[in-house]
């Protein structure tokens, strides 16, 4: 006759006062490994440290970017070419950029720029078209007064006024009218030459030969006056 083993099935203990008090103040976090309990309420703090609150704001403005002043004269590009130059030890390349300025006010100029990288040439062809603008003078409406031809090179140009129809004009000489602030103007290239650069500079040696008209926009020039000198008594 086999006896079977028996279990023995042990109290629970009952609990105590002190240790339901300890479980029920226990962070419910405890029990993961890299939980580090907050200090403090920190919601709406700043997020990374003492960067101030952004939420719902504008992005800070860069610096120098609203104290940015245009400048008068708008330029527009008319010619961006490769070029090189043959050196000890091969060749060496450069970008050669041609560029029209004006004020849109009567005032134009076309000037080239060279150097290693585009944006450096863009700012020397800006600075040779400041040094070599002209200032022509428009009729009331806009336009010139009479029919001027001027040849560059081998580029031969005619600008004629066009009332009420627009610059007629294309190329680089309706850069060129447009940037000097003329609206009723036409052009005719008689040359075969495709070069925008002489074909620029032929309209500005045309504007050159235009001659003052009688209703030309005239700003009057402000007189300076001398001040009073005091003299001395001896």
């Amino acid at each position: 006759m086999t006896t079977e083993p028996t279990t023995v099935i042990p109290e629970e203990t009952p609990a105590t006062p002190v240790a339901v008090a300890a479980v029920a103040e226990a962070p419910k976090d405890a029990a993961r490994p890299n939980f580090r309990p907050r200090t403090g309420d920190r919601r709406g703090a700043p997020r990374g440290g003492s960067g101030g609150d952004r939420r719902g704001g504008k992005r800070p403005m860069r610096k120098g970017g609203s104290d940015r002043v245009r400048s008068e004269f708008d330029h527009k590009t008319i010619d961006v070419r490769r070029v090189a130059r043959v050196v000890a030890g091969g060749r060496r390349f450069s970008f050669a950029v041609s560029i029209v300025v004006g004020d849109r006010k009567g005032t134009v100029g076309v000037g080239t720029g060279k150097s290693g990288d585009t944006a450096s040439a863009i700012e020397k062809a800006i600075r040779s078209a400041k040094k070599s603008a002209i200032k022509i003078a428009l009729t009331d409406k806009s336009s010139i007064p009479h029919d001027v031809e001027a040849k560059y090179a081998s580029a031969v140009i005619r600008i004629m006024p066009t009332p009420g129809r627009g610059i007629v004009a294309g190329s680089a000489v309706r850069t060129v009218l447009t940037l000097a602030g003329i609206t009723d103007a036409g052009a005719k290239i008689f040359s075969g030459s495709k070069n925008k650069l002489n074909i620029a500079r032929a309209a500005i040696e045309a504007l050159k030969k235009m001659e003052k008209p009688k209703n030309a926009k005239v700003v009057a020039p402000v007189e300076a006056v001398a001040a009073p000198v005091e003299e001395k008594a001896v």
